[in-house]
């Protein structure tokens, strides 16, 4: 399924796909990664439903220019006015990373309604950040100079250790893809140094006022989010369930996507 189109906003453009018949299902991506990750569970739905991908502003192939912020207040912004675009009422969302940052405070501040929301492995609630993180939000522009080998080998080893069963050559080839290029060495430094755990502060203090349905999903080998995590943030939200996948990290979709496609389509099709 290929991101084909291109929808202009704010001076950016968002690159989006759509395949299938059907309820609306949207996916959301995180960080450092793009709808790549949600592209094998997407073709899979599209027989029965209507699915949407697209790279955030910054991400994948949407555009990376410097000087536009890439922080989750953007981001839920951009996702709002795209949601929009494609007319979509209600539409279910499944998000991953920082992806559940950006679906929740879309909802909660923008008052944008889903019909079910379903959360994997994601930011959504502080505390968060690496030591990585920190670093790199401490040395931004630096970072965005290094040579383009060191960069390389610095983006496959940070995304490598997102898998607990390790990633395939070509997997990692694809992931590390859109960081490498100039533009794209900046853009990984760039959102970053844009993140402010501000937003997931205001997220948590809204969390008790959600009534749509809410799945929590996450890897028990999630080595970036922990689990104690998860149950947190299934203790503040009314209802909502949690399931734990075993032999899982944080980027599941590569580590149990079989798991991970049948608690998709299992949600999907209780509502």
């Amino acid at each position: 399924m290929e991101l084909t189109e291109r929808f202009e906003w704010q001076g950016r453009h968002i690159a989006w796909g759509r395949a299938g018949t059907g309820p609306a299902v949207v996916f959301c991506h995180g960080t450092p990664w793009s709808s790549l990750l949600w592209q094998p569970f997407a073709e899979a739905l599209s027989r029965d439903f209507t699915v949407h991908l697209w790279d955030m502003p910054g991400y994948g192939l949407s555009s990376k220019q410097a000087g536009h912020p890439v922080d989750f207040g953007v981001q839920a912004d951009a996702f709002a006015a795209l949601l929009a675009h494609w007319g979509l009422d209600r539409p279910h969302v499944i998000a991953h990373d920082f992806g559940g940052a950006v679906s929740l405070r879309t909802h909660l501040t923008l008052g944008v309604d889903y019909a079910s929301l379903m959360l994997v492995d994601v930011v959504a609630i502080p505390p968060s950040g690496s030591p990585f993180f920190r670093f790199v939000q401490e040395h931004p522009d630096v970072l965005g100079q290094l040579p383009a080998y060191i960069h390389t080998a610095i983006v496959r080893a940070y995304i490598q250790g997102a898998s607990h069963r390790g990633l395939r050559e070509d997997d990692l080839d694809a992931l590390t893809r859109p960081w490498l290029g100039e533009d794209g060495q900046r853009a990984f430094y760039r959102q970053i140094a844009d993140y402010d755990e501000r937003f997931l502060e205001e997220n948590e203090r809204r969390l008790a006022s959600i009534t749509i349905p809410v799945r929590i999903l996450w890897g028990t080998q999630d080595t970036w989010i922990p689990t104690h995590i998860a149950h947190r943030l299934h203790d503040a939200i009314p209802a909502a369930g949690l399931a734990l996948v075993d032999d899982a990290g944080h980027l599941i979709h590569h580590d149990a996507p079989i798991p991970l496609m049948n608690e998709i389509r299992t949600w999907l099709s209780s509502g």
